[in-house]
């Protein structure tokens, strides 16, 4: 019987290794309309970011995030918190589940730093970010594009700023939040990230939708 076992690197040296968005093959096939004058919608992908699912107590991860990041949990359901520079978020997903997002290259070292100052407590800390994406909706006519697309309530009287919910879009399942005046975010499962970007070509046509070659937003 054979005691080999085989170790794979799951971080490995990414200067051997050309990442592509899970986006890349989309902008390939459907084209990347340039966002011109008539603009009213915009899209820009946000690639590449650490995604994090935290499950637990509420008390014991909201210290632990505080100690470690400089933010703590959202205070009530459907809600979200963004540090000051707009870079990293947390958002309420369930009564005892999380959604940290933060740039690429701290995954790895924030992850290691929360599972130490938690210690022994009962929790699971999950790394997603393989596995979805984040797409960016931008412009005048950005919630009249998800109007089009979900059930949910998205007039911006009722889908205040810091709000963020799980719900169906078109035929698929995305979080929707909206963690800015002028910005709307959809994080989407890999798997469903060329469909969702084809409908909101679709469902933009009308507004003249463009896409952002790099995504950038604002810490508002």
């Amino acid at each position: 019987m054979s005691n080999s076992v085989h170790v794979y690197d799951a971080r490995a040296d990414h200067a051997t290794i050309t990442a592509e968005s899970p986006l890349a093959y989309s902008f390939q096939r459907s084209g990347m309309p340039a966002p011109g004058e008539e603009s009213r919608a915009v899209i820009g992908e946000r690639a590449f970011l650490g995604h994090l699912i935290l499950r637990g107590g509420a008390i014991v991860l909201d210290e632990a995030l505080r100690e470690v990041l400089g933010i703590g949990l959202p205070g009530r359901p459907n809600s979200l918190t963004v540090d000051t520079d707009g870079q990293r978020s947390v958002q309420w997903l369930s009564p005892d589940e999380w959604l940290l997002i933060v740039p690429g290259d701290e995954t790895f070292g924030l992850e290691t730093r929360l599972r130490a100052h938690l210690g022994g407590a009962h929790v699971a800390i999950v790394d997603v970010s393989a596995g979805q994406t984040l797409i960016e909706l931008t412009g005048e006519a950005a919630h009249e594009v998800l109007m089009k697309s979900t059930v949910y309530d998205v007039d911006p009287n009722a889908f205040t700023v810091g709000k963020g919910v799980t719900t169906l879009f078109a035929k698929t399942s995305v979080i929707l939040r909206r963690p800015s005046e002028s910005r709307w975010e959809l994080i989407v499962r890999r798997s469903f990230a060329d469909y969702v970007y084809r409908w909101l070509l679709d469902a933009g046509e009308e507004y003249g939708i463009g896409v952002a070659r790099e995504s950038r937003h604002e810490s508002q």
